[in-house]
């Protein structure tokens, strides 16, 4: 087995939900895999000294180093820890995170080069960013999809007298949490008992906008805050849709998850979701923001049994695809070969 040094945001607080970092290294670990790890500091920059000073300090006894890029404030932590590892010699791959680096590879030509060009291989946990990449003329790409234990996702049967949504994300700009709320009130026309459960922490202060639409609109929602996994799983034996909101989009695990717990998914047709979901197979996918047509996709699951039941079933299926036990042989020989 080999030595493995994880760069990223090893962070866990109120603010943030569990990064990628907590779960492929843990992972790893229980494969056997020597797992070192920067950085939990908090200071961006001590995070980033802290990053370059385990580049330097681990160089002897590091095989491998995992980088999580993003395409915002840390890209720049990918582009100058992947610079450390040239100069020191160390085989570098980046694990492509960020929905909105598409963008990113336009804007900024000469570092993703920089980054991409010379990593030994750029992991894209989806097709949307391998084929955004592929486009760019990048060439050393892997697709690993993003991972869980299925056995951690009971399946549960839910009823549908009336919608009981529930949003996972955290409360930031780009995925566009307001849509929830205005699809909600779209639902009580129809539906007065509908409710939604929005899980998640408060991370750029979009709650509370949210949380004004929703007074303005006479709207009761249940907030939760960040749960633990086992809380929020627990958590959604009550709710029977799930419905996904963002503007911006990759691969996400909440999304993932849903699937493997036998939630209906109702998600906007961004990024990465329709390499995920199969529109009216496992899934239903609606313009983004645009409430009257989340709402309406909705009500299409809640009153047409077949259709939902096909969808309920086909999503397991490929949620059940995304187990551990699968995926990591595919990380396995990235991690091991020359």
């Amino acid at each position: 087995m080999k030595n493995v040094l994880y760069i990223g945001n090893k962070l866990e607080n109120k603010k943030i939900n569990i990064s990628a970092i907590l779960v492929l290294g843990v992972l790893l670990e229980k494969e056997g895999y020597t797992v070192f790890y920067a950085s939990s500091k908090t200071n961006k920059y001590f995070r980033l000294l802290d990053m370059l000073r385990s580049c330097y300090k681990f160089k002897k006894k590091t095989d491998i180093v995992l980088i999580d890029t993003y395409s915002t404030q840390n890209f720049y932590y990918a582009l100058v820890v992947s610079q450390l590892c040239r100069i020191l010699n160390l085989d570098y791959i980046p694990i492509l995170h960020g929905g909105n680096l598409p963008e990113r590879l336009k804007r900024s030509k000469k570092m993703s080069n920089m980054i991409f060009k010379n990593a030994k291989y750029n992991v894209s946990p989806s097709g949307y960013l391998k084929s955004a990449f592929q486009s760019h003329g990048y060439t050393n790409i892997l697709h690993i999809p993003n991972t869980l234990n299925v056995k951690d996702y009971p399946f549960s049967i839910k009823t549908y007298d009336i919608p009981r949504l529930l949003w996972v994300r955290s409360f930031s700009e780009i995925y566009n949490p307001k849509l929830a709320v205005e699809v909600l009130n779209i639902l009580k026309k129809e539906y007065p008992k509908a409710q939604l459960c929005m899980v998640g922490p408060n991370t750029d202060g979009s709650r509370n906008a949210v949380e004004k639409l929703a007074k303005d609109l006479n709207l009761t929602i249940k907030f939760t805050g960040k749960l633990e996994k086992k809380e929020w799983i627990e958590l959604s034996k009550d709710y029977n849709i799930f419905i996904n909101t963002t503007n911006f989009d990759n691969t996400p695990i909440s999304v993932i998850e849903a699937m493997a717990l036998g939630l209906p998914i109702v998600s906007t047709n961004v990024g990465g979701m329709p390499y995920l979901i199969d529109h009216n197979v496992d899934g239903v996918l609606v313009e983004p923001n645009q409430p009257e047509a989340m709402s309406s996709a909705v009500i299409s699951v809640m009153k047409n049994s077949e259709k939902r039941e096909m969808l309920i079933k086909n999503a397991r299926n490929k949620g059940e695809s995304f187990d551990w036990s699968y995926i990591k042989s595919l990380w396995f020989k990235a991690l091991s070969a020359n």
